[in-house]
Order: C-alpha cells, then structure tokens, then sequence
C-alpha cells in the first residue's frame, strides 16, 4: 500500500493507526549536500518539495526488497540536518500487507503496478488551510528547519496544495479523506490475508 498527501496532511499518524507495517518513504531524501537537489525558483531554497529531492530508485528497492523476503536496509533521515545519520533493518515478518508513506510515494506508483507489488495507492488531503496548521506546528516543534524558511515554504505550498493533489491522483492515487482511507487500508489488508492464507 502506498500513502502519499501533501506535507502535514496526516501520513504518519494514519500509517500509525492502520496497524500495519509502516516503511517511511521520508528517509528518502537526498543529503543536503547532493548536487543534483532542485531549488525553489526565484531564491537559494533547496525545494524539499520536488520529486528530485527524493531518491525514487532506492524507496522502489526497498519495497521490492520487503515484498520479496520480508526485510530490508532503510537509511536514518534528520531533516533536521537534511543528512542521512545512519541506517536500520526493517523486518515485517509474514506480513502480507505493509504501508509505505511519504510526500512521493505516488512518484512510483506506477513502477510498482508493474513490479506487482502495489495493492492500493491512497492519497490523503484536509484542505490547504488545516494543512498548513499542522504542518507549521509539527516542524516548529520538530525544529525541521528555521521558522522564516518554514513560513516561507508553508505558504507556498498552502497555494499548491490542490495541483499537488491532481499531480498524485495523475500518478495513480486515490484522493481520499482520513476515513476512507482507513476503510481502504482495512479492506486491503483482509483482502492480502486471505490471499496469503489460501496460498499457504
């Protein structure tokens, strides 16, 4: 399952309380060093926002790797420090259903649909206003970055939040409310057991 949404839109504490297996697409992002990162047009911001800050080939490897044997190597983000502190194995077991979530996860979408790995992909939004909120106080309270860049980046993307949205429901997500989307991770899941169970 894939769980994407604009930044503060919910992800995280949804994954939390779908019970499932979580791998957070977030860990991800290049270092704060990485040549190749895009800049926010028009000033010196790196444009955490854009799909080429994030390492899509290395997030598809991971979840091939857990849908395959189970397991596998994630990195340790700071976003904090816009670097990568270390490195974690992540085991889901016998799982047969797990929920990578991430502002990209739609990204690859499609290069999932053709590994057959992808049971769903679900993408989470509660308006531009209610967004922006939540996001402010969690990364001020995280200390993510400084409140100038933050205000900077979340009025931003206050006014791109429903072109976000059409980008990831164009890639193949479902635009869905917090609700719905726990019913569709509940129906996927008991879908991916009986599967499981049959086969076994």
């Amino acid at each position: 399952m894939l769980l994407c949404g604009p930044s503060g839109s919910g992800k995280s504490l949804l994954a939390a309380d779908s019970g499932l297996p979580v791998l957070r697409l977030d860990d991800f992002y290049k270092e704060g060093t990485d040549p190749t990162l895009p800049l926010v047009a028009g000033c010196s911001d790196v444009d955490w926002d854009h799909p080429d800050s994030w390492d899509a080939d290395a997030a598809l490897d991971a979840i091939t790797g857990l849908c395959r044997t189970g397991r596998t190597e994630v990195p340790v983000y700071d976003i904090s420090l816009s670097a990568r502190t270390g490195g974690a194995g992540l085991d889901i077991g016998r799982s047969p259903l797990f929920l990578a979530e991430g502002v990209f996860a739609a990204e690859i979408a499609a290069r999932c649909r053709e590994a057959g790995v992808l049971a769903d992909a679900l993408c989470l939004s509660r308006g531009p206003l209610t967004t922006f909120r939540r996001r402010f106080a969690r990364d001020l309270r995280e200390g993510r970055k400084s409140v100038p860049f933050l205000l900077r980046r979340g009025w931003r993307l206050m006014r791109r939040e429903r072109s976000i949205i059409a980008r990831q429901t164009a890639l193949g997500a479902h635009a869905c409310d917090r609700a719905e989307a726990l019913t569709r991770l509940a129906e996927a899941d008991r879908t991916a057991t009986a599967t499981a169970d049959t086969a076994a």
